[in-house]
Order: C-alpha cells, then sequence, then structure tokens
C-alpha cells in the first residue's frame, strides 16, 4: 500500500530522465564526432500505451477463472535508446544538432527536478501520516 504503481512509475520516470540526461550530454559530447549519430531516450509514449493498455506485452491465457490475472501486475516500460538515423548530416557525417540538444537538455532537467520534487512530496505526505500529523 506505501509503495504503489504511482510511486513506481515516478520511480521509472526518474530513471529514464536521468538516462535522457546522459544521452543528450554524450550527443552534446560527440557534437564534432566524425560519423557519430545522434541518439535519444524513448520512454513517455511506451508508458502511456501501457498505462492506456494499448501496449503489445504479450497477454496471458488463463485456463481457470482463479487464475491471477497477468494484465494486473501493471508493468511499468523500461526507456530505449534509438538513434537518430535519419537526420539531416554535417559534412563530416555527424547529424548532432546542438541548439536542438541544448533545448532538450533544459527541458530534461525542469522535467527531473519536477519528478524529483513529486517523488519528496509523497514521502513527506508518507511520512506525515506514519507520525500521525506531529
Amino acid at each position: 500500500m506505501l509503495f504503489n504503481q504511482t510511486l513506481g512509475i515516478m520511480e521509472r520516470s526518474l530513471d529514464a530522465s536521468s538516462l535522457r540526461l546522459r544521452t543528450i550530454q554524450n550527443n552534446i559530447a560527440n557534437v564534432d564526432t566524425p560519423q557519430y549519430k545522434s541518439k535519444q531516450v524513448n520512454f513517455e509514449s511506451m508508458l502511456q500505451a501501457e498505462l492506456n493498455g494499448d501496449s503489445e506485452n504479450l497477454q496471458a491465457y488463463r485456463t481457470d477463472a482463479r487464475h491471477i490475472p497477468f494484465s494486473d501486475t501493471g508493468s511499468i516500460p523500461l526507456p530505449t535508446i534509438t538513434s537518430n538515423s535519419g537526420l539531416i548530416m554535417q559534412n563530416n557525417g555527424n547529424n548532432v544538432d546542438i541548439e536542438y540538444e541544448e533545448a532538450q537538455l533544459a527541458k530534461t532537467q525542469l522535467y527531473y527536478r519536477g519528478l524529483a520534487d513529486m517523488t519528496n512530496s509523497y514521502f513527506v505526505k508518507m511520512k506525515s501520516v506514519i507520525d500521525g500529523g506531529r
């Protein structure tokens, strides 16, 4: 009860944001590396699909109504890294757009901070409940 699906989603979202920050920083560090292809982290669309029940996860077949349904496990997807190979390239084969990466870095830092604040607020509320409002 203390650690519900919301906390799991916040935790996985923090992990995805941290991975996205490292990926963006890696893209920026390789802005002049010949043949380097920028990378991106995919997570939010997979999470939304899972929450909507639109995910392509394998559905379990129950042979008896008394079996525990697998769809109730509330699986939270893992973030994935993909390469942006279709973007316009520089003369050296590199496709990092520094302005885009810096904008994404700022956006991701704000998103991460918001998630961290929400997670902290969750634990402050839980501590208040446990302490009985003291």
